[in-house]
């Protein structure tokens, strides 16, 4: 199995720059998903690992090899290409084949290597179904056997899924992470969806701006994101701003616009530093006594209802309840919030905004 490193990575488009900076450590048989918004120089990023541009800077290494120079069908790399790219006169048999035939397997191989991996995406039953006659989600697995089928170790997933309706995304994105786990493949799979992310990787890139913000577990990046950014754009979280209270030995107190004092988790800020609290919703509750808001709208999800309210700060806070509570929520309706200090995460307030620390471009 190929270990891929990255050393001082970085693309340039005339005065446009894609990516810069990337150091990265992909360990054999690792599921990492580089996850950030459009435009932030993901496809670029795995383009040059597969070869198919070259970095203006910087060194790919794949399996400890320099691959400055290798074209990409020497690097031996299986790629899924987000949009389905199967050859329209080949039948999905012929469409697996393809890849045992150009690297000239003797033939018992071409015969049966791609049925195996029809059989593992559980198409088999189809082989001799040609593209226009297959559903969006069978067109995307015979695309991954096909990669398998050539008998790669490293896979390169480009946006695989977003092609794919919601329901097809989500029963295929386990299916990805099964496959390629039960043959002990090295995969990097790029996409824009934190959901898609979180649910199949063994770690995390997050990017923007063609930088690498932050790399952790899914759920580091989640419970314990180290940057604004990262709070922002893996999950949902409420940006409240306030300034240091007092530092105690388990919970830092914070004091909103407003003159109320929360608290959060403990903290090597000092008392009066700026500082932007970060809690997710799920972490909100309504008390019988705490910060003062008033509910603005109320969405049902399903699973649970989204409340937003306005605070007496002068923020925008969403909490969220079961469907199952009793209690009935009205607009208009006074509420107090509360949370726990294990919640709630601090980062100093950006010279530039808490807006435009967080925006995507």
């Amino acid at each position: 199995m190929p270990e891929v490193e990255l050393r001082g990575i970085g693309k340039r488009f005339g005065k446009v720059v894609a990516s810069r900076n990337i150091d990265l450590k992909i360990a054999d048989g690792e599921y990492l998903t580089i996850l950030g918004p459009s435009g932030c120089g993901k496809t670029t990023l795995i383009r040059m690992i597969a070869g198919i541009i070259e970095p203006s800077e910087g060194s790919v290494l794949i399996g400890g090899r320099d691959m400055k120079g290798v074209p990409i069908e020497e690097r031996d790399i299986g790629y899924v290409f987000q949009n389905i790219a199967l050859f329209p006169h080949l039948n999905a048999l012929g469409n697996v084949s393809y890849g045992p035939i150009v690297k000239d397997m003797d033939v018992r191989d071409i015969e049966e290597v791609p049925r195996r991996y029809l059989e593992l995406v559980k198409l088999l039953d189809r082989m001799n179904m040609f593209p226009g006659e297959l559903s969006g989600g069978e067109q995307q697995k015979v695309s991954l056997a096909r990669a398998l089928a050539s008998g790669a170790k490293l896979l390169l997933l480009d946006e695989p899924l977003s092609a794919l309706d919601a329901r097809v995304r989500m029963d295929l994105r386990y299916e990805l992470r099964r496959i390629t786990k039960d043959l002990g493949l090295t995969v990097i799979h790029v996409t824009h969806d934190q959901e898609e992310a979180m649910t199949v990787s063994d770690r995390i890139v997050l990017m923007r701006n063609g930088q690498i913000v932050e790399a952790n577990t899914p759920e580091q990046l989640y419970l314990a994101p180290k940057h604004l950014f990262t709070a922002n754009f893996v999950g949902e979280t409420n940006l409240l701003e306030g300034t240091v209270r007092e530092i105690l030995e388990d919970r830092t107190l914070v004091e909103l616009r407003d003159g109320t004092v929360v608290e959060a988790r403990p903290s090597s800020f000092r008392r009066g530093d700026a500082v932007i609290l970060s809690i997710r919703p799920e972490r909100v509750h309504p008390a019988s006594q705490g910060m003062r808001a008033v509910v603005r709208s109320i969405t049902f999800m399903g699973t649970y209802i989204r409340i937003t309210v306005d605070t007496d700060s002068e923020d925008r806070v969403n909490f969220d309840v079961s469907t199952s509570e009793d209690r009935d929520y009205n607009i208009g309706d006074r509420v107090d919030l509360i949370w726990s200090k294990r919640s709630g995460t601090l980062y100093p307030r950006p010279p530039e905004g808490v807006q435009e620390a967080i925006k995507l471009e």
